[in-house]
């Protein structure tokens, strides 16, 4: 298994803590005094120190902390004694050492370099990520949370494991670099391609669906649901027997495509107003029981709670010394050794390790304290 060096924000992080699900070793290298991803909320618990950040929790789970100061020189001397014995290096940021420098101590070192990040919601805008979500003839909208940044840190995640096998075919050095940029801008791809192809500008949806008159995010009595209903022969008949509208009834030409594609906001209205009476899963249940595509607007407390994501393994158990038991999200990707996530560390929590194992006495290892290097 690889010993992979980490120091970057969530789009690192994140690919780091795939590595750590497969079970390589990953050590997440830190600032004396925390980095950023500790700070941000929300926290766990009443206290909002450097140990109880929610995305700390989740992106550095299964992962040890070495805490350095690469300021110093004594912390870089320490931090080129660390990567002789490490596979890869996550960054997302330039170190004061250079590449040369960084190879000369260990020459068969993979490094993946995270680029054209900057401000996340500048990327997003750059990216054209925006210019498709949102309501039509409304401001742009982005989404929730961190992910798009989280979405980019599967490329670095594929960028450094491809990196690390021609580096073991090969035997050289390796520099893999992921530009958030163009990871996002790859999101866009099909839209740029309709364009350059046919000059069509791919506009906002909404949250209507583009193919089918019967499409569609609807609110509900507890949330929102989704149906997609391809107009088929027969359909129709079968869609106004589950939702007895006689509105929709009245009218045997809504049975035709073109006319429910030019009468669409009016069915998806009278939909809307016979939908209010149900709940999602309700509506969802009913949908399947008819052969109907349907599926609930998802909340992530929704998630947590779902007894499928559960009995597959995706959301997993970690017993928290602090905490006690929580939930995490593991398993996006399969871990062929069914490696089982340790809680994120404590700052600096695998200093003494490191450095012993580095060969650092403990008189030593008081010196570096004294320095500033750790």
């Amino acid at each position: 298994m690889a010993r992979l060096i980490e120091l970057s924000g969530l789009t690192g992080a994140y690919a780091a803590r795939l590595f750590a699900e497969q079970g390589h070793e990953v050590i997440r290298v830190e600032r004396p005094d925390g980095d950023i991803l500790r700070r941000l909320p929300p926290f766990l618990g009443e206290k909002q120190d450097l140990e109880h950040g929610a995305y700390h929790q989740f992106l550095n789970a299964g992962k040890k902390s070495f805490a350095v100061n690469l300021d110093s020189s004594a912390g870089q001397r320490l931090f080129l004694d660390f990567l002789r014995q490490a596979d890869a290096l996550i960054v997302d940021h330039p170190l004061l050492l250079d590449d040369h420098v960084l190879f000369e101590a260990n020459p068969k070192l993979v490094v993946t370099k995270i680029v054209d990040g900057g401000a996340e919601l500048c990327a997003i805008a750059r990216s054209g990520l925006m210019s498709l979500t949102g309501h039509p003839g409304k401001a742009p909208v982005t989404l929730g949370g961190h992910v798009p940044l989280l979405a980019v840190g599967i490329y670095v995640a594929v960028a450094t494991a491809s990196a690390l096998l021609v580096c073991k075919k090969t035997g050289r050095e390796i520099v893999a670099t992921v530009s958030v940029r163009e990871s996002l801008e790859s999101f866009v791809e099909q839209a740029m391609i309709e364009y350059s192809f046919s000059g069509m500008i791919t506009e906002r949806r909404g949250s209507r669906g583009s193919i089918t008159a019967l499409s569609g995010a609807l609110p509900c009595k507890n949330g929102h649901w989704v149906i997609s209903q391809i107009n088929r022969p027969g359909r129709w008949p079968k869609f106004l027997d589950w939702i007895q509208d006689p509105e929709l009834a009245s009218d045997p030409s809504l049975e035709q495509e073109d006319i429910q594609q030019q009468r669409r906001d009016f069915i998806l209205d009278r939909l809307r107003a016979w939908a209010e009476r149900y709940t999602k899963t309700e509506l969802v249940e009913e949908a399947q029981r008819r052969h109907f595509p349907a599926s609930p607007v998802s909340t992530p407390l929704d998630l947590v709670e779902d007894p499928q994501l559960i009995a597959r393994g995706f959301l997993k158990d970690i017993d928290h010394p602090e905490f006690g038991r929580i939930k995490f999200p593991e398993g996006a990707i399969a871990s062929v050794l069914g490696t089982q996530l340790t809680p994120a560390p404590r700052l600096g929590e695998h200093n003494g390790e490191i450095l012993s194992e580095l060969g650092y006495s403990d008189d030593q290892q008081k010196t570096l304290i004294a320095a500033g290097a750790v």
